[in-house]
């Protein structure tokens, strides 16, 4: 499956050809992710490893079409994977994982696979890299800074407790401690 995973990895490097808070840096890193806690759950890596690469495929297209990246990149990677011959039997596990990833969508993730993608996902929105990338997005949008803050309040502080494994809730912890003494310390420097 190797060489698959690196033609996937290819695929989805040209297509995710923009940099911002959900460029292609992001979703090697949520791969990497998967892997590392896939690994401690046992998971199966033929169906983590496709779903976190193709987790955000269809990002590009949400705003030009209105249809969620979730619904439309479990579609582009159901025909994609189907097109070079990856095995039948798994296509739905990983697209079952990429519909259930969002933070905000109303799916819930029902196998392990699925769970440890949204746990990864989320993973990457706290910590130092998860600060960076919200203000990123609060750029991406014209934002500033206290648009930023709000984000962080709304969701950001908030997924610590959203973890569905031992090994995403294991580091989710170590990254919002991270996130919190940030917060503390940008408000404090805001106030004087």
């Amino acid at each position: 499956m190797n060489k698959l995973f690196i033609s996937m990895k290819e695929h989805v490097r040209k297509t995710l050809v923009e940099p911002g808070s959900h460029g292609f840096d992001h979703t090697l890193r949520v791969t990497r992710l998967c892997e590392i806690i896939g690994k401690n759950e046992n998971a199966d890596l033929n169906i983590l490893i496709p779903a976190a690469l193709f987790h955000d495929i269809a990002r590009p297209l949400e705003k030009k079409t209105g249809i969620s990246h979730e619904i439309e990149g479990s579609r582009i990677t159901e025909e994609y994977l189907q097109n070079i011959g990856y095995p039948r039997d798994l296509i739905p596990f990983i697209t079952h994982a990429i519909r259930t990833h969002r933070f905000s969508s109303d799916l819930v993730p029902e196998t392990l696979e699925a769970k440890i993608l949204s746990d990864a996902d989320k993973l990457d929105a706290i910590g130092a890299v998860g600060i960076a990338r919200t203000f990123i997005s609060a750029g991406e949008r014209q934002g500033d800074i206290t648009d930023a803050m709000d984000h962080i309040d709304e969701k950001l502080i908030k997924l610590k407790y959203m973890m569905y494994t031992r090994t995403g809730e294991e580091i989710a912890i170590r990254r919002h401690e991270y996130l919190f003494s940030f917060v503390r310390t940008i408000r404090k420097e805001m106030e004087e």
